[in-house]
């Protein structure tokens, strides 16, 4: 059999119509066999060459979807805003971008494998991180925040609103979610940075609404 040439240009096309899946069908509705139907010609031998399962192909689609449309990049160079409104408009983009949040709910019960969380914290230290504390060494120069704890925040932030958040490590219902969520508002005014507003805890308390009730039960702690 020939070697693939362009391996770069299958995973593409493996992530294109995995994510279009997900999203029309949902994620525990889209099977491998789904993606490999849809693929043309591909085999599923193709797809687990590249992915050892269908929750690293959902893990690729997010960092795929939010390297798209990274709400970081597009608020960093802005002139009009300071430092706290940059990081504050990153945050309505993201919770703005629909696709991203359906897919970031699909994906909450896959934080039950241990891998994956690990690399889930691990990405959030190496992207997400960076992001913050830029902005918030940007906000402490220009008066609009005074903290100083920009590299422990800035390190805390997505730990706190991924991990912490997540009903699937610290069980909850969608109210205690809402609860958490304020009180990182009320923390981090705190510490110099009152970067929840209104607007900010009414598109959280949304997303938290979309959540489904309860975790599929095969996902459930035992």
């Amino acid at each position: 059999m020939a070697r693939n040439k362009y391996p770069e240009l299958t995973v593409e096309k493996i992530l294109d119509t995995a994510q279009r899946l997900f999203l029309e069908k949902g994620y525990d509705n889209t099977t491998i066999q789904d993606i490999v139907d849809h693929l043309d010609g591909l085999s599923k031998g193709a797809v687990y060459h590249h992915f050892k399962s269908k929750e690293e192909i959902m893990d690729a689609v997010g960092d795929r979807m939010f390297a798209a449309n990274n709400p970081f990049e597009k608020v960093k160079n802005r002139k009009d805003l300071n430092g706290l409104q940059k990081l504050q408009e990153a945050i309505r983009l993201n919770q703005s971008d629909d696709d991203r949040t359906s897919m970031v709910i699909q994906s909450i019960p896959l934080t039950r494998n241990p891998r994956l969380l690990v690399e889930m914290i691990q990405s959030n230290l190496n992207v997400l991180t960076p992001y913050y504390e830029a902005l918030l060494e940007e906000g402490n120069k220009d008066g609009s925040v005074h903290t100083e704890y920009v590299k422990e925040i800035a390190e805390l932030m997505p730990l706190l609103t991924s991990l912490w958040l997540l009903p699937s490590v610290f069980p909850t219902d969608k109210e205690g979610m809402k609860h958490k969520f304020r009180f990182i508002g009320e923390m981090l005014e705190k510490m110099g940075v009152p970067l929840m507003d209104d607007s900010i805890y009414q598109l959280v308390e949304e997303f938290f609404e979309k959540m489904p009730d309860e975790m599929p039960s095969d996902q459930k702690k035992k």
